[in-house]
């Protein structure tokens, strides 16, 4: 009977030099790739600043909340941004994943969200769940994601801006006062801190208009939603942090903020009452002009600075508009808000003279909140702004503590304007603060004699 082949020791050593080249070509292409990964992903490392670190008890709830406007595909024009290097999907997504997972927050607040299928596995690698909604027909959306091992959603709302009523009396389009039919809707969730006694956080996120009726709507809604909500839960702080169309120095902060409008604010709102042809279509119109406003809403005019609005009228007293009085009356209603950014900034020392707030190039009353907001959140070629904010809605008994803030970009780092390879993946810059509140009180129904 022949012998089987039995391979010599030279053949064995043969053997396992061809072994270890596959497993070294293996090795050697996993790194090019990872290469390439991680230079596709590369963006500005972002600081951050503590502010009371030790003032914080370890009782209550400490949340790292974000914000971001991650620049909607379908949204992306060349003639928008003419210096970007990186207007295709493949050249930003992998930067907004790593801005995303890099700040390592509990809970996410995303605003232009499209290309879901590829957004949403990358959020259930991080560990988040989420909850996202658009407007009607809008090709994306907001999304808010929280950590699945932190807390788990009780309760959603998605609020349709342009439904919404402002006033009681008068013909429906009176009641709801609109100027223009934008399309854009407020997020809301209840989120249950898990392993905590019926603890949790109210957090709405949104893209508004930049008219003040849509602030002081968002704001009304918050309030309702949270006390519609188990007594446990009217309790809880709200979070209200997203893209808002307007700068510190807006009628629309000013009011958020509980500021008295500045006779320069007022001037303002004036230019701001006119009906748009979205809402009267007798309204004579540019065609090309309406066809874009009427596939993306108000967005298509977005990034006008000016703010002028084509395709419209005068506003009639019948067509219902709020005065500067009513809306006042509107915002007051609902309470006042505090600024992450703002609050947290001002408790920096040094910061008014380092370049890094609203009010390094922008001149803003002492008494008056806004000048230390970010420098900028959104800087492209033709525009840079600050847009976007972390609001904070206390609940009563329960004041916010800034623990930490993500540390503002100096203007220097944004070259010739956003997005940008190596910097950041959007148009708009992200917004990250860590926030505490103290437990909750309890109520009398919350104790329960002995029987």
């Amino acid at each position: 009977m022949a012998k089987g082949y039995q391979p010599t020791p030279e053949d064995l050593a043969k053997a396992e030099q061809r072994r270890l080249k596959r497993e070294q070509a293996k090795a050697s292409a996993a790194q090019a790739s990872a290469k390439v990964e991680d230079e596709r992903a590369r963006i500005l490392p972002r600081e951050w600043v503590d502010l009371s670190p030790q003032s914080v008890s370890a009782d209550g709830q400490k949340v790292r909340v974000m914000t971001w406007n991650i620049l909607a595909q379908t949204l992306v024009r060349r003639e928008l941004f003419p210096t970007s290097d990186c207007l295709k999907a493949s050249q930003r997504e992998h930067m907004l994943y790593r801005e995303i997972v890099l700040h390592n927050a509990d809970i996410c607040c995303l605003q232009e969200v499209d290309r879901t299928e590829k957004l949403f596995p990358e959020l259930e690698k991080a560990g988040y769940a989420w909850v996202y909604a658009a407007g009607p027909r809008k090709k994306h959306g907001c999304l808010i994601a929280f950590r699945k091992d932190a807390y788990q959603c009780t309760r959603q709302r998605v609020i349709t801006y342009d439904d919404q009523e402002v006033r009681e009396e008068g013909e429906e389009r009176a009641r709801r006062g609109s100027s223009f039919r934008t399309k854009n809707i407020g997020s809301l969730v209840a989120l249950q801190k898990l392993g905590s006694e019926g603890d949790g956080v109210i957090v709405a996120t949104t893209h508004l208009f930049w008219h003040p009726a849509q602030a002081a709507i968002l704001l009304r809604e918050v309030t309702k939603f949270r006390d519609d909500g188990p007594e446990s839960q009217r309790r809880w702080p709200s979070i209200i942090a997203g893209d808002f169309n307007f700068g510190p120095d807006d009628p629309a902060y000013a009011l958020l903020m509980g500021d008295a409008l500045l006779p320069e604010q007022k001037k303002r709102l004036d230019s701001s009452y006119v009906v748009h042809a979205t809402i009267d279509p007798t309204v004579a119109t540019d065609g090309a002009a309406q066809a874009e406003e009427e596939d993306e809403g108000a967005e298509a005019g977005e990034n006008d600075p000016d703010r002028v609005i084509v395709n419209a009228r005068p506003a009639q007293p019948s067509d219902g508009l709020l005065s500067d009085t009513e809306l006042e009356h509107l915002f007051r209603q609902s309470g006042t808000v505090t600024s992450a950014y703002d609050a947290g900034q001002r408790q920096v020392p040094g910061i008014s003279e380092s370049g890094l707030t609203f009010g390094s190039r922008v001149s803003v009353p002492k008494e008056r909140r806004g000048a230390f907001e970010p420098i900028y959140t959104s800087y492209t070629h033709y525009w840079q702004a600050v847009l976007d904010y972390i609001f904070v809605l206390d609940a009563p008994g329960r004041d916010v503590s800034l623990v930490r803030l993500a540390k503002p970009h100096r203007k220097e780092a944004f070259g010739e304007g956003l997005p940008r390879k190596g910097v950041c993946g959007s148009d708009h810059i992200s917004l990250a603060a860590e926030l505490h509140w103290p437990p909750p009180q309890k109520s009398p129904s919350d104790t329960h004699a002995c029987s």
